[in-house]
């Protein structure tokens, strides 16, 4: 398992030290965002980071889970803030929301490698559905990211700025605006993450939901302007009262395997994350106030690629049926939801193996609740492609392809009511 407890590593002289465990989940908090990270790629020049993250659900109270799940060798952070992002698209923040993260009560932390820390809560207060700026200055740190090309200016994202530790910064003279994609230069970094995994805080929400799942997760070529299909299912939750809610958080990474075999992309290991039954933990479970887990996963198993060959049926539903025992040994209700068309031949072995893998989630009773996602954007005159209107490729859905997958999601799966309980 790529991501697990780390042994103690000796800290620097007045600085806290990380743990691979530490206090996930204490009383009356919830995860209201998460972004899994998915590998090591390079080292931090002497710039800061910003990451753009975005609250499910109102909270107050907030920590931030930094990590360095991938690295090599220790990450020093020097110093890291938090505070509320003015507009999307940029880098300056809401006048008097800056609050400086500290862990054990010091503003700098050495997170082993294969560890994690939480920051100390902060007295700042979020809304649901506003962006959240956290500011990491960790020069010389290996770079363990998440990325993916997203269709908007949306986050998750984030700003690297010009040389130097620029985190108390409110406004946005050092952190450039132009678009810079999936690089290391200064810039705005749509997709982009460094080493931010999760936020979360006290809510008036009955916890959270997480979505675990691969690039249909993320958002990966949710083209034609809007959000992913899981800030849709927080937009129609944020719709009810604040005591009938749920917090969302987003555990997809591209090219993500559910079963635990080579990737098929990528031989380094750094691409995609380990498989989900080796994240379940840290990108799930972990979570503050989990209580209900999505499981979208086995398109990238049954598909194959370069570096694996095509999954049969029964190791994707070996896969599920573990991630399902084990989430409800902890006391968490796991939705099973079916797999997409992926433009396979209608007579061929991989169409096969994704119908039935399809037939287990809706009928072989392992999952608690099952959404439909096949059926909700197949097209009816071949339900071996997605339909025209919802496809931005033969895997992935556009931008009304992921709001036909929200609206397919029954609120009362998650004790919260009926279809009709849903934002205008």
């Amino acid at each position: 398992m790529l991501i697990a407890s780390a042994a103690a590593v000796p800290a620097a002289a007045a600085e806290p030290a990380a743990r691979g465990g530490g206090p996930a989940a204490p009383p009356g908090r919830s995860a209201v965002w998460s972004a899994s990270l998915q590998g090591a790629h390079g080292t931090s020049p002497d710039l800061t980071v910003r990451n753009i993250a975005r609250a499910s659900v109102a909270a107050s109270s907030l920590r931030v889970r930094i990590g360095n799940p991938y690295g090599d060798r220790p990450a020093v952070f020097r110093s890291a803030t938090v505070g509320l992002q003015r507009a999307v698209g940029e880098a300056d923040l809401v006048p008097g929301s800056l609050r400086t993260l500290t862990f054990q009560g010091r503003p700098r932390v050495t997170v082993p490698p294969g560890g994690h820390v939480y920051s100390d809560p902060v007295p700042l207060r979020v809304a649901a559905r506003q962006n959240l700026a956290i500011s990491l200055y960790a020069p010389g740190a290996p770079v363990n990211d998440h990325t993916f090309p997203p269709p908007s200016p949306n986050p998750p994202a984030s700003f690297l700025s010009l040389g130097g530790d620029h985190t108390r910064d409110t406004g946005d003279a050092a952190y450039p605006e132009e678009d810079r994609g999936l690089s290391a230069e200064p810039g705005y970094h749509p997709g982009q993450l460094w080493w931010v995994e999760v936020v979360d805080g006290r809510t008036p929400a009955k916890g959270t939901i997480v979505a675990l799942g691969d690039s249909n997760t993320t958002g990966h070529n949710a083209v034609g302007g809007g959000d992913r299909w899981t800030d849709l299912l927080a937009r129609r939750i944020n719709a009810l009262p604040p005591g009938r809610q749920l917090a969302v958080a987003n555990a997809g990474i591209s090219g993500n395997t559910v079963s635990r075999q080579p990737n098929p992309y990528d031989p380094t290991g750094q691409c995609c994350g380990p498989p989900a039954l080796d994240r379940l933990e840290h990108d799930a479970l972990g979570l503050a106030g989990v209580r209900h887990l999505i499981l979208l996963e086995g398109t990238n198993d049954l598909g194959g690629g370069d570096h694996a060959p095509p999954a049969p049926a029964s190791q994707v539903i070996d896969a599920m049926r573990e991630i399902a025992d084990r989430a409800r040994a902890r006391g968490v209700r796991v939705i099973g939801a079916t797999l997409m068309p992926m433009c396979n031949a209608a007579d061929s072995t991989r169409e096969a193996n994704r119908l039935a893998v399809n037939e287990f989630v809706r009928t072989g009773g392992v999952f608690d609740g099952v959404v439909d996602f096949d059926a909700a954007v197949r097209d009816p005159a071949d339900p071996t492609r997605i339909r025209d209107a919802y496809r931005a490729d033969c895997y992935h859905p556009n931008a009304a392809g992921h709001a036909a997958m929200a609206e397919a999601i029954d609120l009362g799966l998650f004790g919260l009511g009926r279809r009709g309980d849903r934002a205008a």
